[in-house]
Parts: structure tokens; sequence; C-alpha cells
């Protein structure tokens, strides 16, 4: 009987096997977008209620319109990919919150924030676009989905997949995957996932008429923003600077075909 078990289970988890279907790297999603969006949508707004969201001034409308071309891009993508149905339920959202942090992120469902506190590195729209694709990139791979799978497996303690899940398990684990607390949201992705959301991000900010060369300079000047110290969660998962710089000059030629037959080039 323990051994039927085991194999159903091991069964299970092939068959909730999701594919990256930008990098063909394959990861374990038990939770659908229709269980983990909710929960998403519910949290950003709670970090939004609980931050000073910036409006009106030309930050913010750089941030409105990389983010709008960025959507532009992945809808875009994923079209051509034959997979739009996989951005069903996306209620993208781009806010720039007044916190001095280095950092950015993308909840599930396309909600996105920019901490003011990033842009004096990314300098301009093309630097921005490197950290909005990157981080939408984490979101339409399904990053989230993937460590909250993890975490509510590790906490069924062996339990076949399949078992009923409540939607405060979902809750619970997506808070503790984004450490959300007070106006600060956290994240932890491996940097397996930081390489993936990389290259999809290079690609989206080519598709979205941003120059995919600039990407190299900005994490250069990520790296001296540091000063050698991890000031920000932002840093402490990511890839070295060479294994980082090497994928992205990898990917670069696809992404400038993109940025070559982009409406948005030049604009």
């Amino acid at each position: 009987m323990k051994k039927f078990f085991l194999s159903l289970s091991a069964g299970l988890l092939i068959a909730s096997c999701a594919t990256n279907p930008v990098t063909g790297r394959k990861s374990l999603s038990i939770v659908s977008n229709a269980q983990l969006f909710p929960q998403s949508f519910a949290q950003y707004n709670q970090v939004l209620k609980e931050s000073k969201v910036i409006s009106g001034t030309n930050d913010a409308k750089m941030v409105q319109t990389v983010g709008n071309r960025l959507k532009y891009a992945a809808e875009k993508y994923y079209q051509e990919l034959g997979i739009s149905n996989q951005l069903n339920g996306y209620q993208w959202q781009f806010s720039l919150l007044d916190n001095k942090q280095i950092n950015a992120w993308c909840m599930p469902g396309g909600k996105v924030a920019v901490y003011s506190g990033i842009l004096p590195v990314t300098k301009d729209a093309t630097g921005l676009a490197v950290v909005m694709g990157h981080e939408i990139g984490h979101a339409l791979a399904g990053h989230s989905a993937e460590q909250v799978s993890q975490r509510v497996l590790t906490e069924m303690g062996g339990q076949v997949l399949g078992t009923a899940v409540s939607g405060s398990q979902w809750a619970n684990a997506l808070g503790s995957i984004y450490s959300i607390g007070g106006s600060t949201v956290l994240l932890r992705y491996s940097r397996t996932m930081e390489l993936d959301a990389d290259v999809t991000g290079l690609y989206l900010m080519g598709l979205a008429g941003y120059d995919p060369n600039e990407a190299i300079n900005f994490w250069e000047r990520m790296s001296k923003a540091s000063g050698g110290v991890k000031q920000s969660e932002f840093f402490s998962t990511h890839p070295s600077d060479a294994t980082r710089i090497a994928k992205i000059r990898e990917s670069l030629p696809k992404a400038i075909q993109m940025y070559n037959a982009s409406p948005y080039k030049g604009k």
C-alpha cells in the first residue's frame, strides 16, 4: 500500500510539472492562477495601502509607460507562442512607491511595484525596462507558484498530492515567500530562477522597443550600487555578475532581433 501511494504521488508530481515557455525549464506547480491570483491581488493592495504611492510625476509616468510597453510585449510574445491563455486573469498594474530601497517586484498576475530608490540606478526608461522586464519575467515563469507549491507540499507532510488545500494555506505560503511587512516586500528567488527572469526580461524589453544591449550596463551599475555589500534582499540570491552577464550575452542575438522588429523602436 505504501508503494502504491508513493507511485501515485510520483505520478501526480509529474502531472503537476510546469514548463517555462521561454527557457524550457521545468518546475513543480500544484497551484493554479485561479487559486494564487486572488491572494496576490489582496496582498498587493495591502502593500499599496501601507505605502506612499507616487503619482503624477515624470518618474511615475515613466513607470506607467514602461509597464504598458512591457505588457504589450508579454501579450505579443505569448500570442506568437500560441499560449495567450496563460495570461488569462492577469490584472496588470504598475506602481511607483516612495521607498529608498533598491528594489522592484512583480506579484503573480502582473502586479508590479518599483521603489523610488532604484531609479538612480536605472537612470532612464531603458534601465527601468531591464528591471521591470526581469520582475515580470518571474511572474510569467510562475516562480511564485513554484515556490508556493514547494512550501505547501512540504507542509502537507508527505500527503498525496491532490488533497484539498485551503485558500488560507495558499495565502500563508505566498506571504512567506514574499515576506510582506509594512510597505516592504522581500522576495527570495533561487539563482536559477533569477537567470530565467533575466532571459525573459531581455526578450520583453526588446519587444517593447528598449535596446537589450543596455541590460549589461544596468547590471554593472547594480553591482556597483551594492558596494560589495549585500545592501538589499534584491541582491541576496542573484547570480554572480559574470554568470549573469554571460547568460545575457548568450541571449542577446534573439533579443536584438525582437528589438529591431518592435513597433516601439526609437520611440
